[in-house]
């Protein structure tokens, strides 16, 4: 469960585009959030909502050039992750903050076997002889329920099973202990049986090693069963944020809404149609001076093209970007 102490993370602001020959792509705008110490905070959106982006900004895994980032704050054991060097960066990623990525088998080196890919980082940023990384290795292998662990280390990639490979990732990202970990849609691309697996082994590893998680997914069935809160981003921006049974219970956001209603239902034994949310994601060449969700909301009116909604309260710990009251019907005055 998460702790009720200072937020191991706090960004504000954050601003970052991609400048192309065309102009800049404003990929994430003005974003803020929090994570407090042993928290799950699910992010959600549709792709290009500017989820990975955000996270990627955060840690300086993104391109430069084409990337820049413009503004914004975050802070993280007592340091703006935004103004350290890339040799600060370095130092800090894989030993603090942990990554597992969408596609272990592009994420993985092919050349080389995965017990020196796990032992690299305990090498590199806690100081382990070969003879203790290799053993930490097989600990860290079997903590992820990988049998056979000790010989295993010895095997390629290529030799895993797709769930393997990230549970594979999995142990490199926690390798250092370290206090954040963030996973960038790691089930994606697996069957449901092995996502199962996947989603009740980070829960088993939540609670013995209590680090706090950022898990970035599409999926708010995922979310609905292990996180503490969500912040749902569409155009570059935080839409709706807040504690995840507030959110399903009382979505406040139109986009939020209609997320909702394209989950499929295992309920009747009649299909159902699923909904689909009509129009496109907005195109982000400009930096966004009108409400993002305004093409596709039905409840959208003339303010939502005139003016960018800030976020809003609208209970305890949860807040909205929209200028529509669902409570009364009609424009919140703000």
């Amino acid at each position: 469960m998460p702790g009720n102490g200072q937020a191991v993370l706090r960004v504000q602001d954050l601003k970052t585009v991609f400048a192309t020959r065309a102009g800049d792509i404003h990929a994430v705008n003005s974003v803020s959030f929090s994570l407090q110490p042993g928290e799950l905070l699910g992010v959600v959106g549709e792709s290009g909502s500017g989820k990975s982006v955000t996270m990627m900004s955060l840690i300086g895994l993104l391109p430069m050039p084409p990337a820049q980032v413009r503004a914004g704050e975050g802070h993280f054991g007592g340091n703006d992750l935004l103004k350290l060097g890339r040799k600060d960066l370095q130092a800090l990623r894989g030993r603090d903050i942990g990554f597992v990525f969408q596609d272990p088998m592009t994420s993985l080196n092919p050349v080389f076997t995965v017990g020196f890919q796990i032992m690299e980082p305990l090498r590199k940023h806690m100081g382990m002889d070969k003879a203790r990384a290799r053993q930490r290795a097989a600990e860290l292998l079997q903590l992820v329920g990988i049998p056979d662990a000790e010989r295993r280390l010895k095997d390629f990639p290529h030799q895993f099973s797709g769930g393997m490979r990230q549970r594979v990732m999995i142990a490199i990202a926690l390798a250092c202990d370290p206090k954040v970990l963030i996973a960038d849609e790691p089930t994606t691309a697996l069957d449901v049986t092995i996502q199962a697996q996947i989603l009740e082994l980070v829960k088993e590893l939540r609670q013995k090693l209590g680090m706090a998680i950022i898990w970035i997914t599409h999926d708010l069935g995922v979310i609905a069963g292990i996180a503490d809160r969500v912040m749902v981003m569409y155009g570059g921006q935080v839409v709706e944020y807040g504690p995840v049974r507030e959110i399903f219970a009382n979505p406040a956001h139109p986009y939020t809404r209609a997320l909702m209603t394209t989950v499929p239902s295992v309920r009747g034994a009649r299909a159902e149609k699923l909904n689909v949310i009509e129009g496109q994601p907005p195109m982000l060449s400009q930096h966004p001076t009108a409400c993002p969700f305004r093409a596709r909301c039905p409840q959208a009116f003339g303010r939502c093209s005139r003016e960018n909604p800030a976020r809003y309260t609208v209970a305890q710990g949860h807040d909205t970007a929209c200028f529509w009251d669902h409570e009364t019907g009609g424009e919140r005055h703000v």
